[in-house]
């Protein structure tokens, strides 16, 4: 399965980057659609965006009683996405009840399993209960996810290795916290290169701040690319 790039939209409304998104177009192909810009906007930001021409990468993670999330992902299937997100923290019957709302509904939607966020070191995961390390929580709720019958998993990079170690190959895994060398590691603490989680095995990197906040967003983009492509 090949690697590719996601454009991390950071903002409240697609109007705040319409401007770079033409300019990207032809050299980006998917962008993520968050919670800012999806609580401020609705379902007309993702309808915007895919008029673009982009696909879109909905990224709600949503956790809640198996039913609502069931009618959650419904509702979502009606939109233009190709990639939405839950928590697999939700257990076994929420994400069953998932993936049967997508397949009815939408059978080439990519449904993704959040494990546990990039921001979250092993201190911050023992706050909240958790004494796993987070690689080896990483591991256990992306097998879990696996066997509900999820197709793809969030995770950071340093959890690509074990996770390829005991999902099905055709498993495609989403990496945020991926960072050029040369760019601050901001919010995220568990963070590779594009070329080190290529290797590892990802199949999508998620890069947002490191090409927006670039004095040339094109050429950030396309240097990325270049690296994924190498490596």
């Amino acid at each position: 399965m090949p690697c590719d790039l996601i454009l991390v939209l950071d903002a409240q409304s697609p109007r705040e980057v319409v401007p770079a998104l033409r300019q990207l177009q032809g050299t980006v192909r998917w962008v993520k659609v968050g919670l800012e810009m999806y609580t401020a906007c609705g379902p007309d930001a993702v309808r915007e965006i895919a008029g673009l021409g982009f696909d879109v990468f909905l990224d709600l993670k949503l956790h809640d009683i198996p039913n609502t999330v069931a009618k959650a992902v419904e509702s979502a299937c009606k939109l233009p996405i190709g990639m939405l997100t839950l928590h697999t923290c939700g257990g076994r019957e929420m994400m069953q009840w998932a993936v049967k709302a997508q397949q009815q509904h939408k059978p080439d939607l990519l449904l993704l399993g959040v494990t546990v966020l990039t921001s979250m070191s092993a201190p911050g995961l023992a706050e909240t209960g958790v004494a796993a390390p987070p690689d080896q929580q990483v591991v256990r709720l992306g097998r879990l996810a696996a066997e509900a019958g999820l197709r793809g998993l969030v995770c950071s990079p340093l959890e690509i290795a074990p996770l390829r170690a005991v999902l099905p190959p055709e498993v495609a895994l989403v990496t945020p916290g991926i960072r050029p060398r040369d760019a601050k590691a901001d919010d995220q603490t568990r963070i590779m290169t594009p070329s080190e989680a290529v290797r590892a095995g990802a199949n999508f990197l998620v890069v947002g701040r490191p090409i927006f906040k670039a004095p040339d967003p094109v050429a950030a983009a396309k240097s990325i690319l270049a690296e994924i492509a190498a490596a």
